[in-house]
């Protein structure tokens, strides 16, 4: 019997559709618009296709669009000058560093200049931190979205066995943290896991997001298991994951599709994110 779907598309406009509430009525209650400050260094086709989306969806939720767009040729120094007024300024919510930043800039520092309270990638020392210790605080935007989805429909990882494939910053490390925090058991495999398909087979739970496009066939996978596909590859026959999509929707219980799954709930959880800090940062004025 082929897996369902878990459908990305959906639950993020979801997510969106709550969060344009929220948002009018943080608005009336406090007089603030939350405004998310976006910023690019730089011409990378990519980039600026990700952040015109970024954009474009946290206009449609009600929120200020505060972007910053800095040349190529700009010194470390502007752009740390940059963030830095970024971060006094009370207007902005929200602070995104777009990723990656030309190969001149040492992007490290500049992360550590955004507030954790205007963290909205969660990327800082600070976040990383408060994650860590299971304190409040802005979750990285990725794998907020894949807890989301697992919420979403249903499935259970309390005391689930999780394989999460990958141990990057950005997604396989603080995903992990944050299913650890929802009381799963939690293996981290990477590439000098030995058998890599006979740990994953003991998965209730798979996070692929190694960045090895197919990489999960049909014998990682436990029958029944969920697979969500982090993995993001562009080729002639379009977009595809870390999952052999065909061989693992024979076996699982649930998968997500690239594109579709992941991907929506990224700038859904970001808009999330922006809102919250809005709400941290009301809240701490208060105090």
């Amino acid at each position: 019997m082929a897996a369902a779907i878990i459908d990305g598309r959906a639950v993020a406009a979801r997510v969106r559709e709550n969060l344009k509430e929220e948002v009018a009525a943080f608005h009336a209650k406090t007089g603030i618009q939350p405004g998310l400050a976006t910023v690019l260094v730089g011409e990378d086709p990519a980039s600026e296709v990700y952040v015109a989306s970024k954009r474009r969806s946290s206009v449609a939720a009600g929120m200020a669009d505060l972007h910053q767009h800095l040349p190529a040729d700009t010194s470390q120094a502007d752009v740390e000058r940059l963030l830095r007024e970024l971060a006094a300024d009370p207007a902005v919510s929200g602070i995104l560093l777009q990723l990656p930043v030309p190969a001149h800039l040492d992007p490290a520092p500049l992360i550590e200049l955004i507030p954790f309270e205007k963290d909205v990638d969660g990327l800082t020392t600070q976040s990383v931190g408060l994650l860590a210790q299971k304190k409040p605080g802005l979750r990285p935007c990725t794998p907020s979205g894949v807890i989301e989805l697992l919420d979403a429909y249903d499935v259970p990882f309390e005391g689930a066995n999780v394989v999460v494939i990958g141990r990057s910053e950005l997604v396989g490390r603080p995903v992990a943290q944050l299913l650890v925090n929802r009381n799963a058991t939690v293996t981290i495999a990477h590439s000098r896991t030995r058998d890599l398909a006979a740990v994953c087979r003991t998965a209730d739970v798979i996070v692929a997001a190694v960045g090895v496009k197919g990489l999960v066939t049909a014998d990682f996978v436990k029958p029944g298991a969920t697979v969500i596909d982090v993995g993001i590859h562009r080729g002639p026959e379009g977009l595809s994951g870390d999952v052999d999509f065909a061989g693992v929707s024979e076996v699982a219980g649930l998968i997500t599709p690239v594109p579709g799954g992941v991907g929506p709930m990224t700038i859904a959880m970001l808009l999330s994110n922006t809102l919250r800090a809005a709400e941290l940062q009301y809240q701490l004025a208060q105090q």
